[in-house]
């Protein structure tokens, strides 16, 4: 059955469509009490289900809060989200999700698409690139959240500011500290440490894994320890466990040359690569801490379950996805619009059993 119209509604209710619009979609200019509840009478009666986009004309609010994260199933981005819920909901808005497997081209349609529905902000989570193959994304989405900005769209991006966006006004960046913490993470491993480090990095020219390699050689210098070797894969599971098999080879030839050789350290720049880096040790029959010991980087919710209990930073997640969808508000008269949000964004280097210096 066809949907009924604004135009039915107003027919039963004796009115012109102008004023049922004015009662349906929330205009500041409201008709008389009796007249307005003669309306939602018809468009009760006759199931009439307002528009969304018209409803954001009359009110300049669409109460809509775009979300664009690389991959929803991690569980480091469905952090964040949570955090964008629980923050849009004290906004009593609704969130729109897109998933968009990480490069900045699938971002700028996201974007647009968004814009479209004249979402009333956009939060955008997910690593930054200045590799070649994402210049050309990158001038693009830099441009569509320029023009999303110049209309009076908001945008909080996680981590580091978009690649070429110019925007001044509406355009906030939610800053983590991951050189920091990496170098937090490195010196205390070092302490006591005899045996080498090797970094499971992403791909070069990925922002975040570049500044968690970055701060944890840092570290280590510190410390007074040599530099560790980085192995570049795939910045996700798959790329922790490939790196995996190729540190598991070397572990094994090692030992079987040398019993007592000294043991690697592996940190891998997230958790779920140092999920899989272990998941492949174990597939070649070595044990953490063991035969090796291992750490990551965010403290996903995941590795509650995780055995043994990997080392790592910890992020606080959802904070972070509030903290950004709260940046997107618009501010009080009177206060400077573009002031940086209140809080910053913190972390702790947290030592599990992951990385004991001898299995117990």
């Amino acid at each position: 059955m066809a949907a009924s119209t604004l135009t039915e509604v107003a027919r039963l209710a004796g009115v012109s469509p102008a004023t049922a619009s004015r009662v349906l979609n929330g205009s500041a200019r409201t008709p008389g009490k009796d007249i307005a509840e003669r309306v939602r009478q018809a468009a009760d009666s006759l199931g009439y289900i307002p528009n969304a986009q018209a409803q954001g004309l009359a009110k300049s609010s669409s109460g809509l809060i775009g979300l664009i994260v690389h991959d929803i199933a991690d569980p480091y981005f469905a952090a964040i989200a949570r955090g964008v819920q629980d923050a849009a909901r004290e906004q009593r808005k609704m969130v729109l999700l897109a998933t968009t497997g990480g490069g900045p081209a699938e971002e700028k349609e996201a974007v647009a698409a968004f814009a479209a529905r004249r979402a009333d902000s956009i939060v955008i989570a997910g690593s930054r690139s200045c590799r070649a193959e994402d210049q050309e994304g990158n001038a693009q989405l830099a441009a569509e959240l320029d023009r999303y900005c110049r209309n009076g769209g908001r945008v909080a991006v996680v981590g580091h500011p978009v690649v070429g966006a110019t925007a001044l006004e509406g355009y906030h960046v939610v800053e983590v500290p991951n050189q920091e913490l990496a170098g937090r993470l490195a010196t205390e491993l070092a302490a006591g440490w005899d045996g080498d480090f090797v970094i499971i990095g992403g791909p070069d020219g990925l922002y975040t894994s570049d500044d968690r390699v970055r701060g944890f050689q840092e570290g280590l210098a510190r410390a007074g320890h040599r530099p560790a070797e980085v192995l570049r894969s795939a910045f996700n599971r798959s790329g922790g466990y490939e790196a995996g098999l190729q540190l598991a080879a070397r572990i094994k030839a090692a030992s079987a040359g040398n019993p007592a050789a000294p043991k690697l350290c592996i940190f891998a720049v997230n958790d779920v690569m140092a999920i899989g880096a272990a998941a492949a040790l174990r597939s070649e029959g070595l044990r953490i801490p063991r035969d090796a010991s291992i750490a990551g980087f965010d403290d996903i919710e995941t590795l509650r379950d995780f055995r043994p209990a990997l080392s790592t930073v910890r992020l606080p997640l959802e904070d972070i996805g509030r903290l950004a969808t709260r940046a997107t508000r618009p501010r009080p008269a009177g206060q400077d619009q573009e002031a940086a949000p209140d809080e910053a964004v913190t972390g702790e280097v947290t030592l599990r059993r992951s990385t004991e210096a001898a299995a117990v």
